[in-house]
């Protein structure tokens, strides 16, 4: 098989013609404001279209913590609640999209938001998209094991006795300083790994391996900014998350338009013409022709691709 229809199919190499990474920019702190006034921007531009992801978010939210203190596990709450960053940027792919939509000229309503099924890196997206998951489940793991090895299998009723025991005992002391440095170290390392490379992979044509370098180089070469990006995103959603997560629905889609725009200030555009991503055709299948007719032969195939 030729190389050009291997690296067609590979999802972790990088699929664009030529071995180099994209080239990243220098990017001041005080870019960072013109990249959240766009991100709201694109927010007030489409506020109805995009805010429900944000809902969805919090539902989700408040569901799981609600199972949460119904099964006696108090002390995952704050880790399942704070670990929701590290999933952050999964649901924000959609509205990457409509960034990338309305910068274009296109249209932006709510159904374009999963216009990326149709990329070319979708196998590269739903695999970081999986690394990410992996990664939250592991710090639920961990969070559970620091919490058994400081209080054993005790069960708190209520949120206020486990308050009470993390804020007045040592051991409970110990476990909210060191709990909340791993989960400083789980979020550097998605922040560091992620920051453009969602973006990266819906903007163009490439492997999960290039989009996560090209992450890596642009904190390298921006960690001021980068770090000054990460405590903002910090803040905003736990400022969002007080008031019964409810706020997250405004704060996860200016975060996630304004992340389009900051991956467009770090990230050298390509002189090429932006892929415009289309459904996969579908052919027509005649009753008589069951069950022959499930399958699509690989003339139609080729003969689609010419």
């Amino acid at each position: 098989m030729p190389n050009s229809q291997i690296h067609k199919y590979d999802i972790i190499l990088p699929m664009e013609t030529g071995s180099q990474l994209p080239v990243v920019r220098r990017v001041s702190p005080s870019e960072l404001v013109t990249v959240l006034k766009k991100g709201f921007n694109d927010f007030w531009a489409i506020p109805t279209h995009v805010v429900f992801v944000g809902i969805i978010y919090a539902v989700v939210g408040l569901l799981i913590g609600r199972a949460a203190l119904g099964y006696e596990f108090v002390p995952l709450i704050y880790p399942l609640v704070t670990g929701f960053a590290l999933l952050g940027p999964i649901a924000a792919i959609g509205l990457y999209e409509l960034s990338r939509r309305r910068e274009m000229g296109r249209d932006t309503s709510w159904r374009h938001m999963f216009d990326f099924i149709h990329s070319p890196s979708l196998g590269s997206i739903a695999l970081l998209a999986s690394l990410l998951v992996v990664v939250f489940l592991v710090w639920i793991a961990i969070a559970n094991a620091m919490y058994v090895a400081r209080f054993g299998h005790q069960n708190f009723t209520s949120l206020t006795e486990f308050l009470k025991q993390v804020l007045t005992t040592p051991q409970g002391f110990d476990l909210f300083v060191v709990g909340n440095a791993v989960g400083l170290m789980f979020a550097v390392a998605v922040l560091s790994l992620t920051v453009v490379a969602f973006p990266l992979l819906l903007d163009r044509h490439v492997g999960i391996a290039t989009a996560m370098a090209t992450s890596l180089v642009a904190v390298a070469k921006n960690p001021l900014t980068m770090a000054i990006w990460g405590l903002i995103v910090a803040t905003a959603l736990f400022l969002g998350a007080l008031p019964l997560l409810i706020g997250l629905a405004v704060v996860i889609p200016v975060l996630g338009h304004a992340t389009w725009h900051l991956y467009r200030a770090v990230v050298e555009p390509e002189s090429g013409q932006r892929p415009e991503y289309r459904p996969r055709p579908k052919y027509k299948r005649y009753g008589a022709q069951f069950p022959a007719s499930l399958f699509v032969s690989s003339s139609q195939r080729d003969e689609d691709r010419d």
